[in-house]
């Protein structure tokens, strides 16, 4: 009787912890049903020649009849029990991996955590040549150059060494080595093209699902949506460039940080953005005037370029929305809005979007 009992209890807590959870929890127990990873996409060099194991030489490189499988991406997947119809996938931005949404710098859960709480099923990647994905086609060299001041205040955590009065970063010394640490070199060049080919593959083996991308991972989720009918919605947080219409691409951006333009594709393509919900967030502390800040000035520019984006999606019948979070009284996020301090207010403005699109 004793053992049936405690057997009862803990079904109970299970059952409780996962079937009466509300969809915006933030603590029990995280119920999953199955978690893993896999690679997707990728290309495979094929040497011509002949193998043969008798030139085997202290692992000295003999590539004659070899193969090289490189340039897929690697997926991280938890699939939480009672899931929701679309799954979350989740596409990091320059310099980092599919890390950027998992534990925040200073302990906190990030998104993937805080959305399989709410029942979304999410799959988090590291795009080729990047991270757990790092076996590339094309050789690079990796240089050890100090520049995290300058990342510092280009992610708008504040003018090295101040932070901003307003920030939403955590202020702790161990907090801000934790952020460094994340970031991670390509092992090969930036390719679009390459990374886009990848997100389709994913899509073509989960079915239907969101995409949502961080930064530089902006342009290859903008192609995704281009080129998969399984990507019912895409959402950006702070996305590098844009895509534009034949004839209708605007005049480059000039900044301190650099010219700005965006990429023209054919308008048949285009109009497929235009059949899916979109939304864009760009946090605090951006510049609405040219100036020396670093930060500031480069956001300027994204950020106006992306208002020209919105305003030729929905010119051409698409739904998309662009959220300047001051502009309805979220202060001090920075260029990582999903693991700011408050990233729980940020979950939740995404979460109320799906909803109102009837994509929860």
């Amino acid at each position: 009787m004793k053992h049936a009992a405690i057997l009862i209890i803990i079904a109970l807590c299970l059952f409780w912890g996962c079937k009466g959870q509300t969809d915006n929890q933030t603590d029990g127990l995280l119920v999953l049903k199955e978690q893993g990873s896999f690679s997707v996409g990728g290309t495979i060099i094929q040497n011509p020649g002949t193998y043969d194991a008798n030139k085997f030489d202290n692992f000295k490189p003999y590539p004659d009849g070899q193969t090289f499988h490189g340039d897929h991406a690697y997926v991280f997947y938890q699939i939480p029990d009672n899931s929701r119809k679309y799954p979350l996938v989740f596409l990091h931005g320059a310099g980092q991996s599919a890390r950027t949404w998992e534990t925040t710098a200073d302990g906190r859960e990030g998104f993937q955590n805080i959305f399989s709480r709410r029942r979304f099923s999410t799959y988090l990647v590291d795009q080729p040549r990047r991270g757990k994905a790092g076996r590339s086609t094309v050789a690079a060299t990796i240089e050890p150059i100090a520049d995290e001041q300058m990342w510092y205040e280009i992610f708008r955590i504040g003018i090295w060494p101040n932070y901003f009065d307003n920030v939403q970063f955590p202020r702790d010394k161990k907090s801000l080595e934790n952020f460094f640490r994340q970031m991670t070199p390509n092992t090969g060049g930036f390719d679009a093209n390459v990374i886009t080919n990848s997100m389709v593959e994913l899509f073509n083996k989960i079915g239907q699902g969101i995409l949502i991308t961080h930064s530089q991972g902006g342009l290859p989720g903008w192609f995704a949506g281009v080129k998969s009918s399984n990507v019912k919605a895409i959402v950006s947080y702070e996305p590098g460039t844009y895509l534009f219409p034949e004839g209708e691409l605007p005049e480059p951006i000039t900044g301190r940080t650099g010219v700005l333009s965006g990429i023209e594709i054919p308008m048949a393509d285009f109009k497929k953005l235009t059949q899916i919900p979109i939304v864009l967030y760009f946090g605090d502390n951006i510049g609405k005037e040219v100036s020396n800040d670093l930060g500031a000035e480069n956001w300027r520019t994204r950020l106006a370029l992306g208002r020209l984006f919105v305003e030729a999606i929905n010119r051409h019948g698409g739904d998309a929305t662009l959220v300047e979070l001051p502009e309805i009284g979220i202060y001090g996020n920075t260029h990582f809005l999903m693991s700011d301090l408050n990233n729980i207010e940020i979950a939740d403005l995404l979460s109320d979007w799906m909803k109102e699109k009837g994509l929860d």
